[in-house]
């Protein structure tokens, strides 16, 4: 497999980042993952843009305009011979003086890999049953805001929801608020709505989560934010996730306990397959 490191194309086992590099010590970085179908990137400005965002943030400076970034994401493509798969960005720090200063932190490092894609999204609904992790999301961080390389509380979570035999974790906040998935963001349908927790509960601005909004609006469906506990989960009448290497996934369980599911679901992941089918034409 060929990947990009620091402006060059070199073979996975020839790409090698410094022991000194923050991103391995202090998970002092950004990263992002783009959907790749025929070959071409599925909403590729809106990840740059979030990874721009964060990047601001955390005063992390990215060495490639998003113009090149998208020009390199695409000879990486070529030169995988890969039509359908996961893009991943990842910006780091760059190597430093050991403590948590970013003073001499001035050289950048990103990465980029592929990943062929082992199921199509558009073949079948993916249903998945969730499990609550112990660990908690801090509702209100500006953290929440970006995908940073420390996803420590997610990978937690992930372990406990395999060990309990389920697809993926159900995150609550501080509060003890539903805030999202592991993986995803959460959605819910009630009364015929279509509902997500804020932002402010501790939940990432999915870039799938954005075009749920979309398709709402598209096929006439009002869709708003709204904050829930746990229990009341089960009173809905359908659940879903978004993720960008999956677009569209319903949830069929949560700690064992099945839950409805709803034919809105459906027309919202049928929209989403179309959606994608077209801007990757």
């Amino acid at each position: 497999m060929v990947v990009f490191l620091n402006g060059k194309f070199v073979d996975e086992r020839d790409a090698a980042v410094s022991v000194f590099d923050r991103s391995f010590l202090y998970g002092d970085g950004l990263f992002e993952t783009v959907r790749v179908q025929n070959g071409k990137l599925f909403r590729f400005a809106q990840h740059i843009a979030r990874l721009t965002r964060g990047a601001e943030f955390l005063r992390l400076r990215i060495p490639y305009e998003p113009e090149a970034l998208e020009s390199f994401a695409h000879a990486l493509i070529e030169q995988n011979r890969i039509r359908d798969g996961v893009l991943r960005v990842h910006l780091s720090r760059g190597p430093s003086q050991r403590g948590y200063s970013i003073k001499g932190a001035d050289k950048p490092t990103l990465v980029m890999t592929l990943t062929p894609h082992i199921r199509a999204v558009t073949e079948q609904l993916a249903q998945w049953r969730l499990a609550t992790a112990s660990v908690r999301v801090p509702a209100g961080s500006a953290m929440a805001a970006y995908k940073t390389a420390n996803k420590l509380i997610q990978i937690v979570a992930r372990i406990e929801a395999e060990e309990a035999g389920a697809d993926d974790a159900l995150l609550l906040n501080t509060y003890g608020e539903v805030a999202e998935s592991a993986s995803a963001n959460l959605f819910w349908i009630g009364g015929g709505n279509v509902w997500t927790p804020p932002l402010s509960a501790g939940v990432l601005p999915g870039v799938t989560r954005a075009i749920v909004f979309e398709l709402c609006t598209k096929l006439g469906l009002a869709c708003g934010e709204q904050r829930i506990a746990r229990e009341k989960l089960y009173d809905q009448d359908g659940l879903f996730l978004t993720l960008s290497t999956l677009g569209i996934v319903e949830v069929v369980a949560i700690d064992g306990r099945r839950v409805r599911t709803s034919e809105v679901t459906t027309r919202l992941w049928r929209a989403y397959c179309d959606l994608l089918a077209r801007e990757t034409a």
